[in-house]
């Protein structure tokens, strides 16, 4: 069945004339070897005669390349400009193999259960965009767009002018402190330390006066603190405050207000490459970052208040038991972590910490999903070349974006800060929802 013919004769345009031999193993099918009838081009490029993926697709149920395994996209149509070249070039090929087709009830019937889902698929799509059409089509969803696109802005600029008032304390100097700012430097220790609130208000304590206070004033009057974890949790604050200057940032919108673009490197790091991100953190940011975020994830089995008082104000290096929690959960449930951590935050961070805890969770799904897929087309083999490639992506994305933060406006920094905070969970919802769909699909 190999025919050979001269492209000259193929192409009607006289100019150029390229005279070569082509023959019909180069428009061959790479399932049956033989002839392309009826291409179908798929996604990744890869052209089939469409009975031969119709089998596949009847034999395997998998809307899959096969050849490279990369999921189609949609549903595969008849490429019809090869149809018509191959037809010229080859007509008399193609009339053979048209007849031998037309004597295999299994490949009528497989064409016509794929030609079925395709018509299902176009019925479907058609329905949805009427739908759309009738609620508004365009406009509407361009109104929509506007709409959100000044929530936005408005929700980046309420969030701004709140993040003034709580950080004015990590910018202001501990002299300046008046009174109630100082109690406000109390409160912000822990629950335990709003007994001594009053305490501290009738003894109009300012910066000045904090700074002079030793261990043995506190067990006077009007202070009276007699809980030596107490006294030892506020003497330890108190030397970081003198040792800073200013109050070290004890809650999400402080760090940011410190480190604004830690904070966004980090929260978008961690989002997108937990392990890679923690393993800088332990490299580079151990003492001020990752101590106590082991500690708050693994935390020891503490059984009194004091015990869990000392625990924050001394960190000391992770035991092996935390050690042992903390890398199998590194390994196989990194988001886990993350929303452990905003699990401690809920009394701070009431609503924040609900949305990293729900985008932990779709980001855990996510992920199962991409294992699911590696899996499932047998390419566990390049996971390390696509680990490789992650690696290089984030490390490239980090030097960008450290060579550039000096230039780019606090303002767009923000707006970048509270989209991945508090509409990325949003968006890895749909997302979440479309692999749970696809999934169906492939199973049914």
């Amino acid at each position: 069945m190999e025919e050979d013919v001269k492209l000259e004769d193929a192409v009607t345009d006289p100019k150029p004339k390229l005279h070569r031999n082509i023959s019909v193993s180069e428009f061959s099918c790479n399932c049956c070897y033989d002839i392309l009838v009826d291409p179908t081009t798929l996604t990744c490029g890869h052209s089939f005669c469409r009975h031969c993926l119709a089998l596949w697709w009847v034999s395997s149920k998998k809307t899959e390349c096969p050849e490279c395994r990369n999921k189609w996209e949609g549903f595969p149509k008849v490429n019809i400009l090869l149809r018509d070249v191959i037809e010229k070039l080859f007509p008399d090929a193609i009339k053979e193999k048209y007849e031998d087709l037309k004597q295999s009830s299994e490949v009528a019937q497989a064409l016509q259960a794929f030609n079925k889902i395709g018509d299902e698929q176009n019925q479907s799509s058609s329905r949805s965009g009427r739908v759309n059409m009738n609620r508004g089509g365009g406009f509407f969803s361009g109104v929509l767009t506007a709409l959100t696109g000044v929530a936005v802005v408005l929700l980046v600029y309420h969030w701004s002018s709140r993040e003034s008032e709580h950080d004015l304390l990590v910018h202001k100097p501990v002299s300046k402190w008046t009174p109630e700012e100082v109690v406000l430097w109390l409160e912000q220790l822990g629950p335990w330390a709003s007994h001594y609130k009053d305490r501290f208000l009738s003894g109009r304590v300012n910066g000045r006066l904090l700074l002079t206070l030793a261990e043995d004033e506190f067990l006077k009057e009007p202070y009276s603190i007699e809980s030596n974890s107490h006294r030892k949790a506020i003497l330890m604050e108190l030397e970081r405050v003198k040792t800073l200057g200013v109050k070290p940032p004890q809650n999400l919108w402080e760090y940011k207000a410190v480190n604004p673009g830690k904070s966004l490197f980090l929260l978008y790091a961690l989002k997108s490459s937990p392990r890679l991100s923690m393993l800088y953190m332990y490299l580079f940011d151990y003492t001020e970052t990752f101590l106590p975020f082991i500690h708050t994830t693994c935390p020891l089995k503490e059984e009194s208040e004091e015990d869990i008082i000392a625990k924050f104000i001394d960190l000391h290096d992770p035991t092996w038991t935390q050690w042992r929690e903390f890398l199998v959960k590194y390994l196989f449930l990194p988001y886990q972590l993350l929303a452990e951590f905003a699990w401690d935050w809920l009394e701070v961070h009431y609503w924040t910490s609900r949305f990293i805890i729900v985008n932990a969770m779709l980001l855990s799904v996510l992920e199962l999903f991409s294992f699911w897929r590696l899996w499932s087309t047998s390419q566990l083999r390049s996971f390390p070349r696509l680990m490789w490639g992650h690696f290089w992506k984030m490390s490239t994305q980090g030097l960008f974006v450290a060579i550039f933060w000096p230039v780019i406006p606090q303002f767009v920094c923000n707006c970048l800060f509270y989209w991945a905070l508090y509409f990325n969970p949003i968006i890895n919802i749909d997302l979440v929802v479309k692999k749970i769909r696809r999934l169906e699909t492939q199973v049914l």
